[in-house]
């Protein structure tokens, strides 16, 4: 019956049913909650008839997406946003501070690929601050910067640049000789060189490092609102956390994973749409 079918329609089957059966075994591994008996007077006063705090399954989460969906632009107050807001201020921090990093990577890799003296001097520098966790620039940006909103962003700042400034500059150092020598024939200034010779040769690596970034922009700015509070997705983790709210903790994980996906199939659309053959 299968047998007709494309591979991508095959594929999508097999994962429809994957999931379908990891939520049944998730549904039938949470055992049902009891209902409380009578209670003393004591026990109704310190909260004993409360039911405790657990996994939840997955009809409850399902539930809570679709209560949150619904709606999910609200504005109740500082510490009830709908969850388009929250995921709204964590992207805008992602994408703002993703951007500057872009300004600064792309041009510096492609000058460290054109230059071996450039490379010489910078790479050192690269290699003490690149394995530098991004997190721990977080308590050094609030002392000087002293907002946690720019703080966050400049934390996205520092972890996005890398792998963008090092696939630039290794996409630039591998353009084929013979191309450039075919510019430098037709006397092609350098700037024009650069933009019609090393740039279209160099995109598919370029966009390779941009789209690295995103995902690790994307995983830093959930730990970095966790710390800094206030608002975004981590922030909604983290305070669902503390109100014990392991439905909505589920809810939002799963948001973030979705969210984090549609930036990465953005990048891989844009990824098809550089690459060439040669």
């Amino acid at each position: 019956m299968l047998d007709g079918l494309s591979i991508n329609k095959r594929a999508a089957i097999l994962s429809i049913a994957m999931l379908v059966v990891g939520l049944l075994i998730w549904e039938a591994a949470i055992p049902a909650q009891k209902a409380a008996g009578e209670l003393t007077e004591y026990e109704r006063l310190t909260g004993g008839g409360a039911q405790k705090a657990g996994v939840p399954p997955p009809s409850q989460v399902i539930a809570k997406a679709w209560a949150e969906l619904s709606n999910p632009f609200y504005d109740a107050g500082p510490n009830d946003k709908g969850i388009g807001i929250q995921i709204g201020y964590s992207i805008y921090r992602v994408l703002t501070g993703y951007f500057l990093a872009a300004l600064v990577a792309i041009p510096l890799g492609f000058l460290i690929g054109m230059s071996q003296i450039a490379y010489k001097a910078f790479n050192p520098f690269i290699q003490v601050l690149r394995p530098i966790s991004p997190l721990a620039w977080m308590p050094l940006a609030l002392f000087i910067i002293q907002d946690s909103e720019a703080s966050a962003i400049f934390v996205i700042f520092v972890c996005s640049i890398w792998p963008m400034l090092l696939n630039t500059a290794f996409g630039v150092a591998g353009v084929r000789k013979d191309w450039v020598n075919v510019a430098r024939t037709h006397e092609l200034s350098p700037l024009k060189t650069a933009f019609t010779v090393i740039l279209p040769a160099a995109a598919p690596t370029i966009v390779t490092g941009m789209r690295i970034s995103i995902g690790i922009a994307w995983l830093v700015i959930v730990a970095a609102e966790m710390l800094v509070g206030g608002t975004g997705i981590g922030y909604y983790v983290w305070n669902e956390w503390n109100n014990l709210d392991l439905t909505s903790v589920i809810f939002s994980i799963l948001m973030i994973g979705v969210v984090g996906m549609l930036l990465d199939s953005a990048f891989g659309v844009l990824q098809r749409a550089v690459a060439y053959a040669e």
